[in-house]
């Protein structure tokens, strides 16, 4: 399962990306992390269904410093996903790490 989560709210400078690594590698997830320059913080999470479900529900709350204020969530196949092609991968290809962008 793969989603894409836009978090808002008091989401940068809090250690939100780092914190939200950690819990990745955790539950076991792959994907990407990043600060957009709007302050909003988005990620990519791709895993087993149910560990998807914790860090997007673990999205929520996010760090001790965090104030977040809405979760967008959205379900991505390989096929429809936008981010494929913007980290060089080829069909058949999955993300083997977790990274902060």
């Amino acid at each position: 399962m793969r989603k894409r989560v836009i978090i808002s709210g008091k989401v940068q400078g809090v250690f939100f990306r780092d914190f939200c690594r950690r819990k990745a590698i955790e539950l076991q997830i792959t994907g990407w992390v990043r600060n957009n320059s709007d302050g909003t913080v988005e990620a990519v999470f791709e895993g087993e269904p149910q560990d998807v479900e914790k860090i997007v529900l673990w999205c929520h709350k996010g760090p001790p410093r965090a104030v977040v204020t809405k979760v967008d969530v959205v379900y991505e196949t390989q096929e429809n996903s936008p981010h494929r092609n913007s980290h060089n991968l080829e069909d058949g290809e999955q993300i083997t790490n977790f990274l902060i962008c």
